[in-house]
């Protein structure tokens, strides 16, 4: 266990209390399809699943043959035409069974996800509330989410959109969030009467397995909820296969970039969430102590292993010496350490792959003229750990801006004013979420407008939430999750004209 920047836990900083907002994905999610998958296979026949905060196995799983994945999607479609079969109101019932049955499971849950990931238990646990949140919340809005919406015309004796299931969704997860990846494409999915079936990351097998028994013991269709341990490799056969209608990604703009097109020859609708490298903007009239404490949450939850945590700090300079101060004393009371205690802040990272990526990221900018202000190197400790790093004097071009860095990394930009600022922030190919801090809340409406973000927050951390769509733009993906807007991607959106004979 690592034990840099351990400190009693009385001292922590409320600023790194538990985790409040499941968050998405990571630029290594998944390689391209074809490629060998680096998630633990260590073999072609097996996967072995390995606890990233001490390097030991964890346990061995056969990948599916293809007879018993053309029998999981066989059932998967039977299953799924059932279940559309079923009014929404009853389906709204099971959907708070789910809930009820996360709720139940969550210490099983919370221990399997910090095992094969590494996040702390805390963290864990509150995935699991999260996801459950979630299923209560369809469950509350499906009846009328999913009402049909009358047309008002004088030439039809009526006319109105319904909303109908495709059949059953492919969908491919990562392993940062790995109840919660799946939850917000599983309670829409689910919510609207399609079949669910689950490629999830090597990495976290024994938890995408749990999650398939988990649902085998509400009230769905047996075989509706299905996860396929299969390689990389066949994901574009089964894409391709007649019993999957849509298919939806989070991962990497390579990994999308490969399942929309293997999605595109066969005319299948594709949701894609690829990650961002999202800007945590400070303005002269922000509250400085505030946004320091949120920055150093956002930055740093789940070891940094978030697609919208604050990935690019940028600070105006009025503010930049004062920011910068308050930022470092935060992470420097944060707990590194095993993840499965009490007070632990930041784990392990969950490869050792992912990590030493990390650790050249790092690297590169320090050469390109980044200055460390803080750790930033390997440690000797066996398993995937990394230390919370700040660096400071980073400028455009530098691998930290450049690409994104999935781990707890923490770059600072200094910029002249307001308007370098939101200029640095769009500059990037991603768009997934921003956070701006400025005490005046109306102008913080203004810059949201300005900012080319699926998500913005103005003086809070972008978080997730089923109330609000998640998604982003340019290269971060397109389509929605969540809310209403998820439910809809999910479904066949059907016009009906009736005419007097």
């Amino acid at each position: 266990m690592i034990s840099s920047h351990q400190v009693p836990t009385e001292r922590r900083s409320s600023c790194v209390a538990a985790w409040a907002g499941a968050q998405g994905a990571h630029e290594a999610a998944y390689g391209q399809i074809g490629d060998r998958d680096h998630h633990g296979a260590m073999s072609t026949d097996t996967i072995q699943t390995t606890n990233p905060a001490t390097g030991e196995p964890i346990a061995v799983y056969p990948f599916d043959s293809e007879s018993k994945i053309n029998q999981s999607l066989a059932g998967c479609t039977a299953a799924a035409a059932t279940w559309a079969a079923v009014a929404a109101s009853e389906r709204a019932v099971v959907l708070a069974e789910i809930a009820t049955a996360l709720l139940e499971r969550k210490e099983e849950l919370a221990t399997l996800v910090t095992t094969e990931m590494g996040k702390p238990l805390a963290e864990a646990r509150a995935e699991v509330d999260k996801c459950a949140w979630t299923f209560e919340w369809y469950a509350d809005h499906l009846v009328s989410l999913l009402a049909d919406e009358p047309v008002e015309r004088d030439d039809t004796h009526g006319s109105w959109v319904a909303f109908k299931p495709l059949g059953t969704v492919l969908a491919i997860m990562p392993w940062n969030f790995p109840i919660w990846q799946v939850t917000r494409a599983a309670a829409p999915a689910i919510a609207s009467g399609n079949g669910f079936a689950l490629k999830h990351a090597e990495n976290v097998t024994g938890t995408a397995l749990a999650l398939e028994r988990l649902f085998g013991t509400t009230g769905v269709p047996d075989g509706l909820f299905k996860t396929l341990v299969m390689r990389v490799q066949d994901v574009a056969k089964v894409i391709a296969d007649d019993r999957i209608q849509s298919v939806t990604l989070t991962g990497s703009m390579r990994a999308g970039r490969a399942v929309a097109a293997a999605a595109g020859r066969s005319l299948k609708k594709t949701v894609l969430e690829l990650g961002g490298s999202d800007p945590f903007i400070v303005l002269a009239d922000a509250d400085v102590a505030a946004a320091a404490a949120s920055a150093v949450k956002s930055r740093f939850q789940n070891a940094g292993q978030s697609c919208i945590a604050a990935k690019r700090i940028i600070v105006v300079e009025d503010v930049a010496s004062e920011f910068t101060e308050r930022f470092i004393v935060g992470v420097r009371h944060l707990v590194v350490g095993d993840p499965m205690l009490p007070g632990t802040d930041v784990g392990p990272m969950a490869r050792v792959d992912l990590r030493d990526e990390v650790a050249r990221q790092v690297d590169a900018s320090v050469a390109q003229g980044a200055r460390v202000v803080l750790e930033g190197s390997v440690p000797s400790e066996k398993g995937a750990w990394y230390p919370p790093t700040v660096l400071d004097d980073v400028s455009a071009g530098m691998a930290v801006l450049a690409e994104e860095v999935f781990g707890p990394v923490a770059p600072l930009v200094r910029v002249k004013d307001e308007a370098e600022a939101i200029a640095e922030a769009n500059r990037t190919r991603y768009g997934l979420g921003a956070a701006v801090w400025t005490s005046d809340l109306e102008h913080g409406r203004e810059l949201a407008a300005l900012l080319a973000a699926g998500s913005v927050t103005v003086n809070g951390m972008t978080a997730s939430d089923p109330r609000m769509p998640f998604g982003g733009t340019k290269e971060s993906g397109y389509g929605r999750e969540l809310s209403s807007y998820g439910l809809k991607e999910m479904v066949n959106v059907q016009a009906v004209n009736i005419f007097k004979p």
